[in-house]
């Protein structure tokens, strides 16, 4: 979905700025500001334009959005421009003093203000609740998480997941050094296993070994150095979507779990008083319910079998909702493993004497 951000100017003394984002089949974002960029004053006041009267108004400003991300109560957005290009909003909701009611306060601030600032630095997270946290039941040793509400259950994929009223909504896998070597004698299963982690939005893969335990020759039983790297560099690649995290031992790759839950519940319980703008996060952040990989592929090698030839392109008009980049790695895959071979210059056949 791309989204477009909009300043327009009139005639006023307090507000005579208005900038809008919009995109896609979203209801527009509209906020009456007192600049049209945060200069030497550091933050400026917006207010949410309910009344919608176009009189006046004229437009001075039309840029795409390249990035619109949501931290806590604030949303960040970046501009396709090179200067005056970062920024975000901060969403509050105070109560009148006088009556038991709430009214809005919007912060317009550029990342220089925010970079340059000396007050107290302040993470953007907190969850003053306990965290339910489910543990595979095949977990022999698991991991422990003081406070928590913890339950054992059979999870149809990884080994620890959070959970709220709404269900799972993070997974991680845990492997230690000796799993992961063990995981290389079935690299395409592991693959599998991992795209399945990105059904949720929230899922990483935690390793309880360093990165150079991987590349040392003394630890390596089975596999050399060159291999283990390449294996290493797979996983990367192939699930860019999804966390790996190397920690060092036992204990940091479980502190480093309980954090990662935490700052999640965070996320998730600290809403944005705005539905618009918690609207457009849903539609425009990135989606981990999408297609994992290898179902893509397999779709992909499904019109392959039906077709005397394709294109790239004849993919991309197929499958529009897949990036480009996953269907050039079906592609490259493919050809690797001599599936399909290339009749001219972009164009492909299924290898008939493959089955």
């Amino acid at each position: 979905m791309n989204l477009i951000w909009i300043v327009e100017k009139r005639e006023h003394p307090k507000f005579p700025y208005r900038i809008t984002i919009k995109g896609g089949n979203c209801e527009e974002l509209k906020l009456l500001a007192q600049n049209r960029w945060p200069g030497q004053k550091g933050n400026v006041f917006c207010l949410r334009d309910k009344e919608n009267d176009n009189s006046g108004f004229v437009e001075i400003e039309r840029v795409n959005i390249v990035s619109f991300k949501k931290f806590g109560k604030k949303v960040s957005v970046i501009l396709d421009r090179q200067k005056e290009k970062r920024c975000d909003f901060l969403f509050l909701k105070k109560k009148y003093k006088d009556r038991n009611e709430y009214y809005d306060q919007i912060f317009f601030r550029t990342q220089k203000l925010i970079s340059e600032s000396r007050l107290k630095f302040k993470l953007s997270t907190y969850y003053p609740g306990n965290m339910n946290i489910i543990i595979d039941v095949n977990e022999r040793y698991p991991w422990s998480f003081n406070g928590c509400n913890v339950e054992r259950d059979k999870l149809r994929v990884g080994d620890y997941a959070l959970k709220n009223e709404n269900g799972i909504i993070s997974v991680v896998e845990r492997k230690t050094y000796e799993n992961m070597i063990a995981e290389f004698a079935h690299m395409e299963v592991f693959h599998q296993k991992l795209s399945e982690l990105k059904v949720y939005k929230n899922s990483a893969l935690v390793i309880e070994a360093d990165y150079k335990d991987f590349l040392n020759p003394d630890k390596l039983k089975y596999y050399s150095t060159n291999f283990a790297a390449k294996a290493m560099g797979e996983l990367f690649a192939f699930h860019p979507d999804l966390q790996i995290i190397f920690c060092s031992s036992r204990k940091l790759a479980n502190e480093w779990v309980y954090r990662y839950f935490y700052s999640i519940l965070s996320n998730l319980n600290d809403r944005i008083p705005d539905m618009f703008v918690n609207d457009i996060i849903s539609k425009y952040e990135y989606d981990g319910r999408r297609m994992d990989y290898f179902g893509i592929r397999e779709k992909i090698r499904k019109v392959i079998d039906e077709s005397l030839f394709f294109t790239f392109m004849d993919l991309k008009e197929k499958f529009p909702e897949v990036d480009n980049d996953t269907i050039k790695k079906v592609i490259y895959e493919l050809k690797r493993k001599r599936i399909i071979v290339s009749k001219s210059k972009g164009v492909y056949v299924k290898n008939e004497s493959v089955s």
